[in-house]
């Protein structure tokens, strides 16, 4: 059974992971997207399952985004000078983040769209 200072050592660690990806330009943007599509969320009367797929999709983003994170900072410590292979698993992982970037606009305009031409069109 998990001690309640183990659980609470192991959130204060999250949350400082979390802290370390903001000194990443890709991962404050993409922050300050979930705070539009929060506000999104809040401003337009969405059914419950939209509400739950706007948050899914955020939430998937940037996770990736950490996975991309963490998965650079190690390659750049195992392998400090430049290799191919290296740039190769980077831009993979870069590109699992612009998939899911891209479904995600396509999903956020596909449910925020027709609340935006009902309130202001």
């Amino acid at each position: 059974m998990i001690s309640i200072n183990k659980l609470i050592r192991s959130f204060s660690n999250a949350f400082s992971g979390i802290g370390v990806a903001f000194t990443e330009n890709t991962f404050r943007v993409l922050f300050i997207i979930a705070i539009v599509v929060s506000f999104c969320i809040g401003y337009f009367p969405f059914e419950p399952t939209e509400r739950a797929v706007l948050i899914l999709v955020v939430a998937v983003v940037l996770s990736l985004e950490l996975i991309n994170s963490q998965i650079e900072r190690l390659l750049d410590i195992l392998k400090p000078d430049y290799s191919t292979e290296v740039r190769k698993i980077k831009d993979i992982s870069a590109g699992a983040v612009l998939v899911a970037s891209i479904g995600a606009i396509v999903v956020g305009a596909l449910l925020t769209l027709p609340y935006i031409i009902e309130r202001f069109l």
